[in-house]
């Protein structure tokens, strides 16, 4: 019996994880939950679950997370604020679930630094695909990882067709169903962007030898090609309670947790490369990933202030991808990355985000 603290548990990560214990009671034991605002929709999950130890808010999380005896502690948060959660996590020595991307890409030295090996197990699907897939050989044998895109609800404009595109159609996601932040930034594809600055913290590979295909049917989650020229591949039909479920138990799988895809019809996957010009995100993050400190932060921090500006109605679409890189642009860095020069770093992007926001 694996007892589980879910963080964020009233979102899309959170909802799906509950699911995925509901359905396997026998396995999972949920001792605690946190959520960001939604106390009726935490005091609701707390019921059906039994749950004794509840958290509202980042602060609040992070005293459940050191407080609370668990062998798993799922984090499933949207934004920068997971970091302090996601710390926490790390100093009780407990295996973290991570699906709160940001938190890595903030504080990434900070993490690296406290998880212990195998201690963090990733939930992005992208990232799942690419720690199942590298059990298949060792890391001296790895000659890349590509990690697939959707290409968004936009696969396939122009950068000219994007110009005056609604929020509304930034939220059509074609097959996943997420929430707005994540969604937004799958259509702007600064979420691959991320996930590329992810994949090399994680599994310490280079940038150099990390890349991204368009497979608009989401069926190859991605995959890492061996020095040998063959290419494992991790396929599914696009159900992030897969990924979850193994986050919950890693390695081990959960049966019945997904549905297989049926071999006996027929069917197409497609592969095909990311317009840079359209999408330049994914560039700019590879840049930022290079440049490291306190620069993926400062990323991370203008895009989540230039999605809220988009879906307010006060600038454009193509508007958010400008405005990062006018704020990493004013960017100066700092030496040594702590808590504090991170805090500092987010809260001055900030700032310069509403400035150029402001202007345009």
């Amino acid at each position: 019996m694996r007892r589980v603290v879910i963080l964020g548990s009233t979102g899309s990560i959170g909802t799906q994880a509950l699911d995925v214990i509901r359905a396997n009671p026998e396995r999972f034991e949920v001792v605690g939950l946190a959520a960001g605002h939604d106390r009726d929709g935490l005091a609701a999950q707390a019921a059906a679950f039994s749950v004794d130890e509840t958290a509202l808010g980042a602060d609040d999380a992070e005293r459940l997370v050191r407080s609370v005896d668990a062998d798993v502690i799922l984090n499933g948060i949207t934004g920068s604020v997971g970091l302090g959660p996601t710390l926490a996590a790390l100093e009780t020595g407990r295996t973290l679930a991570l699906a709160n991307k940001e938190s890595l890409i903030v504080g990434g030295d900070l993490v690296k630094r406290l998880a212990g090996p195998g201690q963090i197990v990733p939930v992005d699907s992208e990232h799942s695909a690419i720690a199942q897939a590298l059990r298949s050989g060792d890391p001296s044998e790895v000659r890349r990882l590509v990690l697939t895109a959707s290409g968004g609800p936009f696969r396939g404009r122009s950068r000219s067709q994007l110009e005056n595109v609604s929020p509304s159609e930034a939220l059509a996601h074609p097959t996943w169903d997420m929430g707005r932040v994540v969604t937004t930034n799958s259509a702007t594809l600064v979420n691959k962007g991320l996930e590329v600055i992810e994949a090399h913290i994680l599994f310490d590979v280079p940038y150099e030898r990390i890349d991204v295909v368009v497979h608009p049917q989401s069926i190859v989650h991605s995959l890492v090609e061996f020095v040998d020229g063959s290419s494992i591949v991790q396929a599914s039909p696009p159900d992030m309670r897969l990924p979850i479920s193994l986050g919950l138990d890693w390695p081990h799988r959960v049966a019945g947790i997904g549905r297989p895809l049926d071999w006996t019809t027929a069917s197409s996957w497609t592969f095909e490369p990311l317009d840079a010009v359209a999408f330049p995100a994914l560039d700019l993050a590879k840049t930022v990933g290079r440049a490291g400190g306190t620069f993926p932060a400062v990323f991370n921090a203008a895009n989540e202030e230039a999605v809220d500006a988009f879906h307010d109605g006060a600038i454009g679409y193509l508007d958010i991808v400008d405005t990062i890189r006018c704020v990493v642009d004013a960017h100066d860095g700092v030496d040594e990355v702590t808590r504090e020069a991170l805090a500092e770093a987010e809260s001055r992007a900030r700032r310069k985000a509403r400035s150029v926001i402001s202007s345009r």
